[in-house]
């Protein structure tokens, strides 16, 4: 049976999810003019809209539920693989077409290639597509030899948590860059609603990937002290 300090975890794992599902459509619905400027057309507003609901909701949160699949889903070890190549292959999807949306702007590509919001994002797209395909190729190719297998699972854990965290500092760094930008230019006040939506954002993507690296990292099963069986003879002592 699973432990209940994991269940806990991811319990409050996908409590956070939802709070930061909740702010993200909240900002990107209810404040659409801070996104384009009202002289752009209707296409690009659809396009700046798109960027942070797939890359929050569908590239970290997805993904994020990808890593915590080994931890709840019953079966066995082959159904959960599937299962999380399934999701983590949604995730990666939503990345890419995450990132096609902001190249499709009136200056093209060059005038969305500047930041080091942006440099990140391909960075950490790019390195999740090579653990995705590494991933299937370690794990699901029937010719790979088992000792392989075994040799590269903790590098697969490592890249895979560090991808994670880089998705969400990339994230955090658009957000700043965002919100520096609308203050900056005196759209949005440094007290004010959105603001406050974006900060606790934020905060929200912060702490979701706290929980989901402390779910993976902690023991999986905390066993009960086994009883231990003491049986004496006339010479020794033996325990069973």
């Amino acid at each position: 049976m699973a432990a209940k300090p994991t269940l806990s975890l991811i319990f409050l794992a996908r409590l956070t999810a939802t709070l930061v599902t909740i702010l993200v459509l909240t900002w990107a619905v209810y404040f659409t003019t801070s996104f384009v400027p009202h002289t752009l057309s209707q296409r690009d507003l659809i396009y700046s809209v798109l960027h942070p609901l797939l890359m929050v909701i569908g590239f970290i949160l997805i993904s994020g539920e990808a890593i915590l699949v080994h931890r709840w889903l019953p079966g066995s070890r082959k159904s959960k693989k599937r299962v999380h190549l399934w999701l983590q292959g949604v995730a990666l999807a939503s990345g890419i077409f995450g990132i096609w949306t902001k190249f499709q702007g009136k200056d093209g590509v060059v005038a969305n290639f500047y930041s080091l919001h942006s440099w990140m994002g391909l960075l950490c797209v790019s390195l999740f597509g090579a653990q995705w395909l590494t991933g299937f190729l370690s794990f699901w190719h029937r010719g790979e030899m088992r000792m392989t297998r075994i040799r590269v699972l903790p590098w697969h854990v490592f890249l895979g948590l560090y991808t994670y965290g880089l998705a969400v500092v990339t994230a955090e760094t658009g957000l700043l860059e965002k919100l520096t930008f609308l203050q900056a230019k005196g759209v949005v006040l440094k007290r004010c609603s959105e603001s406050m939506i974006v900060n606790g954002l934020g905060l929200g993507l912060a702490m979701l990937c706290g929980l989901v690296i402390l779910t993976v990292v902690s023991p999986k099963q905390y066993q009960s002290i086994p009883t231990t069986k003491v049986v004496y003879s006339d010479s020794k002592c033996l325990t069973s």
